[in-house]
C-alpha cells in the first residue's frame, strides 16, 4: 500500500477539524457584513432599585446644574429682555398720556402686577430701570417693583421701591454704595422728579423723620450681604427736591399687603406650575436612564440632553419664585 493511499484512508484530526479558521466567525462574534449590534449580547435589564437610583441621580444633577445656570446667567438675560419690552411699553404710554398715576387704571381697575409705573435712574451706580407694580418674587423677575402699600414716586408721602441684589440682572446690587447728596431721577405719568440721597440704613439704624404733607420720600430696598447669601435688608432714603404731586394714594394699607409682596418673601402662588414642570422632568429623566442603558451613551446624550436642559431651566425658573424676592 502506498503512502498516498494511507493518507487518504487516515481520518482527519478531530481537534484540527473543530478549530475555527481565521476567516470563520465565532459564536459570539458578529458576522461580516451584519448590521451593527447584530450578534452582540444585550445588557441585562436594570432592576427596580438601580433604575430608581439612576433616575434620582439624573434628576439631582439636572436640577442642580439648571438652578446654577439659570440664576447666574439665564435670569439676567430674561430680565434684560423684559426691561426692553417694558421700556417700549412705558414710553408709548408716556407719549399717549396713559401712564398710570395711581394704583388703578383709567377704568378704575387695579393695575395688574407687572405693569410699568415709573422709570428710575441712579447715575451714581449706573441704574436705568423700568419699575413695575408689585413686589412679589415673580414681579421682580422683570425689574424693580413698587410696593403697593406706598404712594407712587413723586407723590406726597413715602414711596418704596424694591429690587434684587444678585439675580435677574441685580439692578439694586450697588445701592449701598450711594452717598448723601447723590441724585436719583424718576419719571412717572405725572412728570420727572429728582431726589437726593439722605443716607443708607440697615436694621437698627435711626429712621428719618416722616416727610411733611407736601413732601415726597423715596426708599430703595434690597437684600444685604454677599450675593446669593443675604444677611438682612439695606435701604436708601432719598428726599425729593420741590413740592410733591398729588395722587389717589396707595392701594393697600401696610397690614393688608399680600404676604408674597413683603420684604424677603417668596411666592407660592404658582406651585401648580412647578409641579407640572417637575412631572415633565421626571418623565424625561426616566426615558434618559432607559436609553442610556439600552441604546448606548452617545445616543442617550444626543436624544435627551436638550430636553433635559430645557425642562431643568424651566423648573429652575418656577422654583426661583419660592426664593426671597430681594435675592
Amino acid at each position: 500500500m502506498t503512502t498516498a493511499t494511507l493518507s487518504q484512508e487516515r481520518p482527519p484530526d478531530a481537534s484540527l477539524a473543530d478549530a475555527p479558521t481565521a476567516d470563520a466567525p465565532t459564536a459570539d462574534a458578529p458576522r461580516a457584513g451584519a448590521p451593527v449590534g447584530v450578534g452582540r449580547k444585550r445588557p441585562p435589564p436594570l432592576g427596580p432599585g438601580p433604575y430608581l437610583v439612576r433616575t434620582v441621580l439624573v434628576l439631582v444633577f439636572v436640577l442642580a446644574a439648571a438652578v446654577v445656570v439659570h440664576l447666574a446667567l439665564v435670569s439676567s438675560l430674561q430680565q434684560r429682555s423684559a426691561q426692553q419690552r417694558l421700556l417700549d411699553q412705558f414710553r408709548l404710554q408716556l407719549a399717549e398720556g396713559t401712564a398710570p398715576v395711581g394704583p388703578t387704571d383709567a377704568d378704575g381697575d387695579v393695575l395688574p402686577v407687572g405693569t410699568p409705573v415709573a422709570y428710575l435712574e441712579v447715575p451714581g451706580i449706573g441704574v436705568k430701570q423700568v419699575v413695575v407694580s408689585g413686589t412679589s418674587s415673580g414681579a421682580l423677575f422683570a425689574g424693580p417693583g413698587h410696593r403697593r402699600d406706598s404712594v407712587l414716586p413723586g407723590q406726597a408721602g413715602v414711596s418704596v421701591i424694591m429690587g434684587r441684589n444678585a439675580t435677574y440682572g441685580a439692578p439694586f446690587a450697588g445701592i449701598d454704595g450711594l452717598e448723601r447728596g447723590d441724585r436719583i431721577t424718576i419719571t412717572t405719568g405725572q412728570g420727572e422728579f429728582t431726589y437726593r440721597v439722605l443716607g443708607v440704613r440697615r436694621p437698627g439704624d435711626p429712621i428719618p423723620a416722616p416727610p411733611a404733607d407736601d413732601e415726597s420720600r423715596l426708599v430703595l430696598t434690597t437684600a444685604d450681604g454677599a450675593p446669593y447669601l443675604p444677611s438682612g435688608v439695606v435701604r436708601v432714603d432719598a428726599e425729593m427736591e420741590g413740592d410733591a404731586a398729588r395722587g389717589p394714594g396707595r392701594l393697600f394699607p401696610a397690614e393688608a399687603l399680600p404676604l408674597a409682596e413683603r420684604t424677603m418673601a417668596g411666592d407660592t402662588g404658582q406651585l401648580w406650575a412647578l409641579a407640572f414642570w417637575l412631572q415633565a422632568l421626571v418623565l424625561v429623566a426616566v426615558g434618559a436612564v432607559w436609553s442610556w442603558h439600552r441604546w448606548g451613551h452617545p445616543q442617550a446624550w444626543v436624544a435627551f440632553l436638550p430636553p433635559l436642559l430645557l425642562l431643568g431651566i424651566g423648573t429652575a425658573n418656577q422654583a426661583a419664585r419660592l426664593l426671597p424676592n430681594l435675592l
